[in-house]
């Protein structure tokens, strides 16, 4: 059997091929937008992708479908609750799925989504117990799919959280414990609250290990995995009904255009949003006015879809040779309207006239401790729910940095403003906004809650 997992740091979000060389036959399940490893690797195996199944409306990426059929010529399949415009293989539960010894049988697993499915892999039709189950955003290590995501487009968190409650407590949990168990995500998806690292498991230890595979009854299921749930990024809603749609397709050698003076002058003059990939502390030193900063060594899509607008224009400024993979990045979520990049960033923003540059306020923990004495101080907390579990610091404010974008109105702009996330990397981003909504004083601290509470203690 050939079967390969792809996991991506940046969305944590982890995707499949199985199929069966010696039938030369193969499917991809929850494939990403860029699909060029798929058909190398398949190429590579002697298969033919034959297939491509998505468990799910994604809301947090841009599913690849399209882009691997028009490669392949592939059927796209999903639940059959899925309605979209284009051509799709409706999938029933009980389904049996061949290539060739291989078996995929696809299992109902409605919650997360109505039309959530699992795909159950048999690595010879003949065996007693399946090798293992592709569990979509159904069941992760060490946590299950929320219920109250806006991909759900009509159902109820309620409904959803009945119907998580029987996926997982009778359907998945009634598979043997050997078999492996293969997610759609892991860590840092915001798809969930308490994520492992891990990126397979099996569904004894799930059974055993996962607070949402004990017994209960369904109110408690429901209350318990519904509560500390993360904020969900604006853009979910947008990529979860883009993945309905016949959307424009990214081409396979897709590129952008470095931009010379005039170009970036134009793009600006026009609305578009400068986009800085750089890492805080350069950012911090001088960036251009109005610019967001994301940077490329962390979350930048997620994060991106924080603090951008879907249908922004944007302007990319990033370290030397990663200019290609942050539009990328921006691609997957759907974020298509890259107009260029600034070419080297560093000697292009010392040549701006005075005015159009500026520095940006990163406090340390004494520096903080002084300002919280002079009064006067907004002190925002970007941490989700669960991060501030462990603690927070008195008299902050709690916006999440995925509803900062819609509740900035609850912050004085024309006051100080101190923001602050677990280690100093979203802060800076979550700065960089409300200084282009217009806050005339806002700072973020250096090192986030985890350098206050190594000089305070945690407060709770």
């Amino acid at each position: 059997m050939l079967f390969a997992q792809y996991y991506i740091e940046c969305l944590s979000q982890a995707s499949y091929l199985v199929g069966d060389p010696a039938a030369g036959e193969a499917v991809v399940v929850d494939p990403r937008r860029d699909v060029a490893e798929y058909l190398a690797d398949a190429r590579a195996a002697g298969v033919r992708i034959v297939g491509i199944i998505n468990t799910h409306f994604h809301a947090d990426f841009v599913s690849g479908h399209l882009e691997l059929a028009e490669a392949t010529g592939a059927w796209i399949g999903y639940g059959e609750a899925a309605a979209v415009e284009f051509p799709v293989r409706h999938l029933r539960d009980g389904e049996r799925l061949t290539l060739g010894d291989v078996v995929l049988e696809i299992m109902a697993t409605p919650g997360h989504t109505p039309e959530s499915i699992s795909v159950v892999v048999w690595e010879h039709a003949g065996d007693e117990i399946p090798y293992g189950v592709l569990t979509g955003d159904a069941l992760f290590i060490g946590d299950v799919g929320r219920p109250d995501l806006l991909a759900s487009l009509g159902a109820s968190a309620e409904q959803l959280g009945a119907q998580l409650h029987d996926s997982i407590q009778h359907r998945l949990m009634s598979l043997p414990d050997p078999v492996r168990v293969f997610p759609a995500h892991g860590a840092g998806s915001a798809c969930g609250k308490n994520l492992s690292t891990e990126r397979s498991s099996t569904i004894g230890e799930q059974r055993r290990d996962n607070y949402a595979c004990r017994p209960m009854s369904e109110p408690e299921f429901v209350a318990l995995v519904s509560a500390d749930q993360p904020a969900a990024p604006p853009y979910f809603h947008h990529d979860a009904v883009l993945n309905r749609h016949n959307r424009e397709q990214r081409r396979l050698d897709a590129t952008i255009a470095p931009l010379d003076d005039a170009a970036i002058a134009a793009a600006l003059a026009t609305g578009a949003v400068v986009l800085d990939a750089r890492p805080p502390a350069e950012f911090a030193a001088g960036h251009l006015v109005g610019a967001l900063n994301v940077g490329a060594d962390g979350r930048l899509a997620e994060t991106a879809g924080m603090v951008l607008d879907a249908e922004d224009r944007i302007v990319v400024m990033a370290p030397a040779g990663l200019e290609q993979e942050v539009a990328l990045r921006l691609a997957r979520i759907g974020f298509d309207r890259v107009v260029g990049y600034v070419p080297a960033p560093e000697a292009w923003l010392g040549d701006r006239p005075e005015g159009e540059t500026e520095r940006s306020s990163r406090l340390t923990v004494a520096d903080l401790d002084a300002a919280v004495a002079g009064g006067n101080l907004q002190l925002v907390d970007l941490r989700n729910p669960g991060e501030r579990a462990a603690g927070t610091i008195s008299g902050a404010s709690e916006i999440p940095l995925a509803e900062l974008s819609r509740r900035g109105d609850e912050l004085d702009l024309a006051a100080p403003i101190v923001v602050y996330c677990a280690g100093g990397w979203r802060s800076s981003a979550g700065a960089s906004l409300l200084r282009r909504r217009g806050a005339r004083d806002v700072s973020d601290l250096l090192g986030g809650y985890e350098a206050w509470a190594g000089s305070h203690g945690p407060t709770v």
